[in-house]
């Protein structure tokens, strides 16, 4: 087969400069003609080319030229060919948001990693939770609460506290960020076919945020977060490196 490579990088300078040593040595073709896309940059940007590339059956292998680099591979110019062949697919199902603010609009939009809620103002949260239409909770006061999928389960999710989730695992992550009451509350793991709902209560008084991934929504009123089997996310990873050894990893570190 022949390799048809499409190269994408970050508006940062290294990744640039990266991007122009691998065209140069490798060419490089439209994203819509690629077999494989090799993405450059951070997981921010990994992000970024995932929901991009959604419509496209390419998948995608990113390469570190950012910060942490969970998502990515290391970064070198030799041997590109021959680590895409060798190369590990892993599959992501995205969360789907849908979310009503305070005008009556609704907003929709996929989240890789995680859909969060968070306090827009001085005061903390107040959320009622439900899932798949069974009230769960019905008040807690908080900075915001967060549903991650195991692929995001190290990013934001850990940082709050919640659990690091193997991949493959039919489980998603519901965590709440500083929960004052009950006090330390710190969530819930919930099959990935649960629909999760949070309904913001006095959401003049205390606004909420409403974010998938990097797309955000202010002033909601009730966001509804479920898994997206239709949509598969296709990532590579060089051997013995994949999201699964990331993950375990990430937890003795």
């Amino acid at each position: 087969m022949t390799m048809r490579i499409a190269f994408l990088a970050s508006r940062a300078p290294v990744a640039q400069s990266a991007q122009a040593a691998m065209v140069a040595r490798y060419g490089n073709v439209p994203k819509e003609e690629a077999n494989v896309i090799v993405a450059l940059g951070g997981d921010g940007f990994m992000l970024d080319t995932l929901h991009d590339t959604i419509d496209l059956s390419a998948p995608v292998y990113g390469m570190n030229r950012g910060t942490i680099g969970f998502l990515m591979n290391e970064y070198s110019e030799s041997d590109l060919i021959a680590r895409l062949m060798a190369a590990e697919q892993e599959i992501i199902n995205p969360l789907s948001m849908v979310a009503l603010d305070t005008e009556g609009r609704t907003h929709r939009a996929l989240a890789i990693n995680e859909v969060s809620l968070l306090r827009a103002g001085p005061q903390a949260a107040k959320l009622k939770i439900s899932v798949d239409e069974r009230q769960r909770m019905a008040e807690l006061v908080c900075d915001g609460a967060l549903v991650s999928t195991p692929a995001g389960s190290t990013a934001y999710n850990y940082s709050a506290h919640g659990p690091i989730l193997p991949i493959g695992s039919d489980v998603l992550a519901l965590t709440a960020i500083a929960a004052f009451r009950p006090r330390r509350w710190r969530g819930a793991l919930l099959p990935s076919n649960a629909t999760v709902r949070f309904d913001v209560l006095e959401p003049d008084k205390r606004p909420v945020i409403a974010a998938a991934d990097s797309v955000s929504f202010a002033n909601v009123v009730q966001v509804e977060i479920a898994t997206q089997t239709k949509i598969r996310h296709k990532i590579m990873f060089d051997p013995g490196h994949g999201l699964e050894e990331r993950l375990i990893s990430e937890q003795f570190t």
